[in-house]
């Protein structure tokens, strides 16, 4: 992350591309948490299911081509789940 500049020296349209940037890079780091979080969920799960006893892990039963498409960020939400 680069540092500040100086608002008040800023044109119009660069503080237009600035906060364009600014909310694409805040984009970007939103979608890799989400994805970091599922894969997180997915070992917690696969750890519960093992501490159960079960003969195969917790995603024997997960829908993976639903899944895959949620941590790709192919949601057709997904515009308004990111302001979360």
């Amino acid at each position: 992350m680069d540092a500040q500049p100086d608002l008040s020296t800023l044109t119009d349209a660069e503080l237009k591309e600035l906060i364009r940037q600014l909310t694409e890079e805040e984009r970007e780091v939103s979608k890799a948490r989400r994805v970091l979080h599922g894969r997180i969920e997915l070992a917690k799960s696969e750890l519960i299911g093992r501490l159960r006893g079960r003969d195969e892990g917790e995603l024997s039963v997960v829908d993976v081509d639903a899944l895959s498409k949620i941590l790709a960020g192919r949601l057709p939400d997904l515009d308004r789940l990111e302001g979360d």
